[in-house]
């Protein structure tokens, strides 16, 4: 018997999960209380954090943010997710994730601490894309700042359509 394709809803209460500043959906599944914590220069932080984030036709942006750890990407399921990276450097690299691995698409995209991010939902069949995230050290809201359109634009004028449309005002 073929699985059936979960409604975005669906997810979001079997997942438990709730509104992210960012845009999307999420939850964290993971932080390693039972391991000694890490000191970083915004003080000290679990070895490693996870959630679930999802993105949805309701909430198909993830807005340009900046963490100051390391993130690994997994993509889990429903419609491609672009990824849209900023580097320090100026380059703009763009990311596909999706099952669609002959064509291009990826399962796993680490980001570096200290790239800007953005995130956008593909159009699919689904309405939705799932996938998790590993953070280490592990996520603090104290290490995340989100992207200020205007700043965003002066630090990269190359890239405006793009930080324009999807970083807050």
């Amino acid at each position: 018997m073929p699985a059936t394709t979960p409604s975005a809803d669906a997810l979001i209460e079997a997942l438990e999960l709730t509104e992210h500043v960012e845009g999307g959906y999420f939850r964290r599944t993971y932080q390693a209380d039972h391991r000694p914590t890490v000191a970083t220069d915004g003080g000290e932080r679990y070895l490693m954090t996870s959630i679930h984030y999802l993105l949805t036709q309701a909430s198909p942006v993830g807005h340009f943010h900046c963490n100051r750890s390391d993130i690994v990407h997994y993509f889990h399921l429903g419609d491609p997710i672009r990824y849209y990276l900023l580097m320090p450097d100026g380059r703009l690299e763009i990311v596909d994730m999706g099952a669609d691995v002959v064509a291009g698409q990826r399962l796993q995209l680490t980001v570096p601490g200290g790239v800007w991010k953005a995130s956008r939902l593909l159009d699919g069949p689904c309405g939705y894309g799932l996938i998790s995230e590993a953070v280490s050290p592990g996520f603090d809201y104290a290490d995340m700042r989100l992207g200020d359109r205007t700043g965003l634009v002066e630090a990269f004028p190359q890239h405006e359509a793009v930080i324009r449309d999807l970083a807050r005002g």
